[in-house]
């Protein structure tokens, strides 16, 4: 049986209302009551999470886990005790923020405890309401940063080829990245090697876990890594067509529609398909 299940959040385990549906709460806890591990794979911090986790009642728990950053972070939920952080440096923080004000898009800065916003437009801070707070950056430059541990950068745009153009004219600075996209309106820049399956990987071995017993859960590109190193690699029914090959299995529910509940069912209770 899969010891782990590594879960996306956004537009895979939150309805759109940004909550989790009922379906899946009761479901997750009867896989934890197995005994398996349900964490969240997300590319926010991990500060940021602790309502979802919350609802799971996971929140403060002694024994589980969030993987945050895209990989940048592993944190024991207790105390938000952090085993692991790889960032990146603040040279490279502000190499990317200063390439993103020639571009037409909002750039958020990741310090280990605070998400910083630069031209912050409605419709991204509609987005983030209640998702996550976000300080916002008044000046063109990130130099009260430099003291600061950094974890990513990210530029915001929902034309997707149009970040997919940014990645291209930046290729002579990406070498130093893990560039990966989410929510169909982020490019991402970790460390290099950083990504949600090093994430996955690292937390497996700290648990004693064969990774060929974790299952992974998502629905865009920060999720690739995962799905292609866990045991079991799922997409949810919105899953980006990019992905679609990658998925050992995708669900026929989207995160509107119960998918995690599916995927456990199937895979963790093997609750038979009624006929």
């Amino acid at each position: 049986m899969y010891k782990i299940i590594a879960c996306d959040l956004d537009e895979t385990l939150l309805s759109t209302d940004r909550s989790v549906s009922q379906g899946n709460i009761e479901a997750i806890k009867k896989a934890r009551e197995l005994g398996v591990k349900f964490v969240l794979a997300t590319g926010r911090g991990f500060k940021t999470v602790q309502g979802t986790l919350k609802e799971l009642g996971l929140d403060n728990v002694k024994d589980e886990y969030v993987i945050s950053f895209n990989g940048g972070a592993i944190t024991e939920n207790y105390n938000n005790r952090l085993l692991s952080f790889n960032g990146i440096t603040f040279e490279f923080a502000r190499e990317l923020f200063n390439h993103g004000l020639d571009y037409d898009v909002c750039i958020h800065v990741y310090s280990k405890d605070v998400v910083y916003g630069y031209n912050m437009c409605d419709d991204e801070i509609a987005y983030l309401k209640g998702r996550m707070d976000f300080v916002e950056i008044k000046e063109d430059n990130i130099d009260f940063l430099k003291d600061e541990e950094i974890a990513k950068v990210l530029y915001m745009n929902k034309d997707i080829n149009y970040l997919n153009k940014i990645e291209e004219e930046l290729a002579d600075i990406t070498h130093e990245a893990d560039v990966s996209y989410s929510s169909n309106r982020y490019i991402e820049f970790n460390r290099k090697g950083v990504n949600k399956g090093a994430g996955l990987r690292t937390l497996a071995k700290l648990l004693g876990v064969a990774i060929e017993d974790t299952m992974a859960i998502g629905d865009n590109l920060n999720d690739l890594a995962m799905i292609k190193d866990a045991g079991l690699g799922v997409g949810v029914a919105n899953v980006v067509t990019k992905m679609k090959d990658d998925c050992e299995y995708i669900t026929e529910a989207d995160h509107n529609h119960d998918a995690i509940k599916e995927v456990i069912e199937k895979f963790i209770l093997n609750v038979e398909d009624e006929a």
